[in-house]
C-alpha cells in the first residue's frame, strides 16, 4: 500500500479491526518514510447476481427487496429481526456460494419458503401466497393441507 502523502511504497499495519458485520476490515497504517498514519478499508468484492423473473425479465438482486418481502410476511408475528436476518443471510449465502451470475426467482422463493416453513407457518403462507400467486381460497386451502401433512 503506497502512502497517500508521500507516495512511498513502505507502509506497515499498526492496527486492524473487523467491522461489526464482519464483512470488512479497517486497517490503520503508518508510512515508514514520512511517519504519517492513514486508514484503509478492505472489503469483499461481491459478485453481481442477476435475478431472472418468471416473465424472463432480468433485474439485479436486491437484498432490500428481499428483506421487505420477508418482513411483510412476518408482520405482526412472533418473528424477531434476528430470525429475519438469519433467513436473509441463508438466502444470500446460498446465492453467493453457487457463484452463478443469473439466478431464477423461483430458486430465491423456494429458499425463503424453506426457512419460513420452520420459522412461522402464517408467515410461510403469506409469503407463499405472493410467491405462488394464490388466486382464491382453494389455493390457500391446498397449501394449508400440505403444511399440515408435513
Amino acid at each position: 500500500m503506497n502512502c497517500p502523502y508521500c507516495g512511498a511504497p513502505d507502509t506497515r499495519v499498526v492496527n486492524s479491526r473487523p467491522s461489526p458485520a464482519g464483512d470488512s476490515v479497517r486497517r490503520r497504517r503508518e508510512c515508514q518514510k514520512c511517519g504519517r498514519r492513514f486508514t484503509t478499508s478492505e472489503s469483499i468484492e461481491r459478485v453481481e447476481v442477476v435475478v431472472v423473473k418468471r416473465d424472463k425479465t432480468r433485474e439485479p438482486f436486491d437484498i432490500a427487496k428481499l428483506r421487505r418481502g420477508i418482513e411483510k410476511s412476518c408482520e405482526k408475528r412472533a418473528v424477531s429481526e434476528e430470525q429475519i436476518e438469519r433467513v436473509i443471510t441463508y438466502v444470500e449465502r446460498d446465492l453467493l456460494t453457487k457463484a452463478e451470475r443469473e439466478v431464477p426467482s423461483e430458486r430465491i422463493g423456494k429458499l425463503v419458503l424453506k426457512r419460513l416453513k420452520d420459522l412461522d407457518p402464517v408467515a410461510y403462507l403469506r409469503y407463499a401466497s405472493v410467491y405462488k400467486g394464490f388466486r382464491d381460497l382453494q389455493d390457500f386451502n391446498a397449501e394449508i393441507k400440505t403444511l399440515l401433512k408435513d
